[in-house]
């Protein structure tokens, strides 16, 4: 099959500079690598595969001054017929620059953060065992607010129970405070394992049995966390909720998670708020609707009423005439953004109540009023001729 041009693989001009196509073969990873892209995944491999041999050209000044003057017939030998080298990378340090862009993945549930690069080629880079030190593990937290609370903002203290570093050991777990390098995953604490799939090499990595993913081995464990490192407490936390916040939304909270005992640092907490039904007021984004029931000699003649708000009470000017289901607005009487972008508005939807139960002088004011608004002159005296003819 005839090779694409390089360049119009990575959509970039020919005197794109190395930067350029660093920024758009980073694009195109994050949307054509075969773990995230939603192409099948045999058409992801060789989509990435095109692109990530057209990067290793044109990044690399003499392979791109080769390409440039030859074609790919001027660098055909740096890869096998018909597929991608994987192992003849060059540009190691640009690529796992490129690749951490596209975020980490928890390997199989079990909390390691490791980059796409690690993924496709392992850490065969001479890391060093410490390399281990990540942040424990997040923790949720789901907290329950008034509408009231979510609009004016509230400050809420929460007991979280979480593990910390242990403060006898100070986390290493070890009673004299002395580790050595797991012989299991030689302090990695992982284990890793190469499969290929088509043209392409994978790191199928597993959290390390005997060291739990420490990457450490303790021999004289401490009496207090027992060779854990950690220990449980429970924290009083205050949470700074800001007004605005809607439904569902998280705040986090750095450090207040898991501690970790690789050395790195604690997880964060994740504090997920829901706001309570409300009785009276129903919200919508920033605005705030409620339903308002007036006499109908109110509608009829007109009034001013007064409407509670979130903010407090507010008069409402009712027209004469007013019918039901007629929406006020009341400007800036809402909730405010959670971003500071101003207040929505409340809107009141207006109900006229109808009497159930009628005094006999009420009884003949009303057939007095039907008398005049269908009589010769009444608004609808048509009405009364046609029911009489």
């Amino acid at each position: 099959m005839t090779k694409r041009d390089y360049y119009e693989v990575l959509g970039v001009g020919r005197n794109a500079s190395v930067e350029e196509i660093k920024k758009a073969y980073r694009q195109l990873a994050r949307q054509y690598h075969p773990d995230v892209s939603k192409l099948d995944r045999k058409a992801a491999e060789e989509k990435f595969k095109e692109m990530s041999e057209a990067y290793e050209v044109l990044a690399d000044a003499d392979k791109r001054r080769l390409y440039d003057s030859y074609g790919h017939s001027g660098v055909s030998g740096q890869f096998r017929e018909g597929s991608f080298n994987w192992g003849d990378f060059s540009h190691f340090g640009d690529l796992r620059d490129i690749f951490s862009d596209l975020g980490a993945y928890d390997i199989g549930g079990t909390g390691f953060g490791g980059s796409i690069f690690d993924l496709m080629f392992g850490r065969g880079d001479g890391a060093s065992p410490n390399y281990r030190k990540r942040k424990g593990q997040s923790l949720r937290y789901d907290i329950e607010i008034t509408l009231e609370e979510a609009a004016s903002g509230v400050s809420k203290e929460v007991s979280i129970p979480h593990s910390v570093k242990c403060a006898t050991c100070n986390g290493t777990g070890s009673k004299d405070g002395k580790v050595t390098t797991c012989p299991s995953c030689g302090g990695k604490g992982q284990i890793s394992r190469a499969e290929r799939r088509g043209y392409s090499q994978y790191v199928s990595i597993t959290t390390c049995p005997k060291c739990r993913g420490a990457g450490r081995s303790v021999i004289d464990p401490c009496s207090i966390c027992k060779g854990s490192g950690t220990s449980l407490k429970t924290s009083r936390i205050s949470i700074d909720i800001p007004k605005g916040i809607e439904d569902g939304m998280n705040l986090r909270v750095p450090g207040a998670g898991e501690a970790d005992v690789g050395g790195g640092s604690s997880g964060d907490l994740f504090v997920v708020v829901h706001i309570k039904e409300h009785g009276l007021f129903k919200r919508d984004g920033p605005d705030i609707w409620i339903d308002w029931s007036i006499g109908f000699a109110q509608a009829a003649l007109g009034d001013e009423v007064e409407i509670p708000t979130l903010k407090g009470k507010a008069r409402l000017k009712i027209p004469a005439g007013t019918q039901g289901d007629t929406i006020f607005r009341l400007k800036k009487s809402g909730i405010e953004h959670v971003d500071g972008r101003g207040a929505g508005d409340q809107y009141v939807r207006v109900k006229i109540i109808v009497p159930e139960k009628l005094s006999q002088e009420q009884k003949e004011l009303l057939k007095r009023f039907e008398e005049l608004e269908t009589g010769p002159k009444g608004k609808f005296s048509r009405f009364k001729r046609g029911r009489s003819s």
